[in-house]
């Protein structure tokens, strides 16, 4: 590969994560519920990806109860949102070096 391609984070740049990461970027908080709901993803295959993110520090996690049902909370942390810009001006300049 040509040294001018621009790096893609492997964190963000699995198919699933990208996704999870731009649902958060719209949401000030999402809890795994829903998270699994829009992207279709198994609870375990969820959990994994989520996981991941929180190690990069791409996002917080919180549990807590609502009622006596648990709920697991998830928001895109600061560095997140740094990463996600940096990984679509990445892809930006990879398109247009394509055109």
């Amino acid at each position: 590969m040509p040294d001018d391609l621009p790096e893609l984070d492997p964190v963000i740049h699995g198919r699933l994560r990208l996704a999870l990461l731009s649902l958060l970027l719209g949401a000030e908080e999402a809890d795994f519920t829903w998270l699994r709901k829009k992207t279709g993803a198994t609870d375990g295959n969820l959990s994994v990806q989520m996981l991941k993110l929180e190690v990069a520090g791409y996002v917080a996690m919180e549990k807590r109860f609502v009622g006596r049902k648990p709920q697991t909370l998830y928001r895109m942390t600061a560095k997140g949102r740094e990463a996600l810009a940096k990984y679509l001006a990445a892809i930006n300049n990879l398109l247009t070096g394509a055109l």
